[in-house]
């Protein structure tokens, strides 16, 4: 078989495998509050974001590349990138230093983001390029989304991805926690990689009545700009484990010793997520005298208030009995 008949059959691999993922993430529920996003994820590429990935074997990792000499190894690539999971994308010294997020989850959360006509939207982490390429498609103007980097080999990458799938948003090389004042004010930010504290130089370049949407603490933090001074908003109710933004290796916060806690809490992932959220203020026993007291606390009871030089997490009322600050 030619070459170019090898590639034709992959690229009909590639539609088939997309539409498919198109179906399974409808089944999941993730878009049904705005289902103009299964037309974007049907439209966008994601083989092209990701020429080549790992998946975890015995030992370490195995890499999964589109140019393989071998066809059935090219058709592996071209399945696995459209399958339901997160990809890594790069690797240092065996650990994990950024990926592709699960396609799902990415939907679940460019719903929540409640993105419309005319947007300006910040990402902040490029990762792959993808998820800047869907926020192009829908609000069909590159000069409305800008992706930002710390690392230019990252930056680069996504660059070249997104230029092969047909889209220019702007790509920063920067740091993502000083936002990117150059091309504010921004009616969106949403950040793929996660933060122990939500930066104030995001508020500032923000429009009043934007939206942000971050991971932190094993969650996502959907917060409502008021003004430069002012943000509110509480947790979404799915867990959420990313890259530290500046491209740490640990993808879960540190957590402190619990060891002496009954094994159901230790294990517990809303007790995991208390835990990473009240570092620093409450000692493990203390949460877990909250945590029975509250009957194992929902995501969605939790929130995040940053108002003036003070940001702190808290459960059920902003103003209420349990409130823990965030680093500054």
């Amino acid at each position: 078989m030619s070459a170019h008949a090898l590639d034709r059959d992959l690229d009909d691999l590639a539609t088939s495998a997309r539409a498919a993922l198109v179906r399974e993430i409808d089944a999941s529920g993730a878009w049904v509050g705005d289902p103009g996003w299964r037309e974007v994820f049907g439209a966008v590429p994601r083989h092209l974001f990701v020429p080549y990935y790992y998946v975890g074997v015995a030992g370490g990792y195995e890499r999964r590349w589109g140019q393989s000499p071998d066809p059935a190894a090219r058709e592996r690539w071209v399945r696995g990138a459209y399958a339901d999971t997160p990809l890594a994308t790069r690797l240092r010294d065996g650990e994990l230093l950024s990926s592709s997020s699960q396609p799902s989850l990415m939907a679940m959360m460019l719903v929540a983001l409640e993105v419309a006509d005319g947007h300006r939207v910040l990402e902040i982490g490029a990762g792959t390029g993808y998820n800047a390429a869907l926020l192009t498609r829908r609000l069909g103007d590159d000069d409305l989304v800008t992706t930002v980097d710390l690392e230019p080999e990252i930056t680069e990458s996504a660059r070249r991805h997104l230029a092969a799938a047909g889209y220019r948003p702007a790509v920063v090389t920067g740091d993502g926690a000083r936002g990117v004042p150059a091309r504010a004010p921004f009616d969106r930010i949403v950040a793929t990689c996660a933060l122990p504290s939500i930066p104030r130089a995001w508020l500032a370049q923000c429009r009043p009545d934007a939206r942000i949407l971050t991971p932190l603490a094993t969650g996502l933090v959907t917060l409502a700009v008021q003004d430069p001074e002012h943000a509110e908003g509480r947790f979404l109710h799915t867990p959420a484990y990313f890259v530290p933004l500046r491209g740490g290796s640990r993808s879960e916060p540190e957590l402190p010793p619990v060891a002496g806690l009954p094994r159901r809490a230790r294990e517990h992932e809303l007790f995991r997520f208390l835990l990473a959220l009240t570092r620093g203020s409450l000692d493990p026993q203390e949460a877990y005298r909250l945590w029975e007291h509250e009957g194992q606390p929902q995501r969605e009871r939790y929130g995040i208030t940053v108002r003036g030089e003070h940001e702190w997490a808290w459960l059920d009322d902003p103003e209420g009995p349990y409130a823990w600050p965030l680093p500054g």
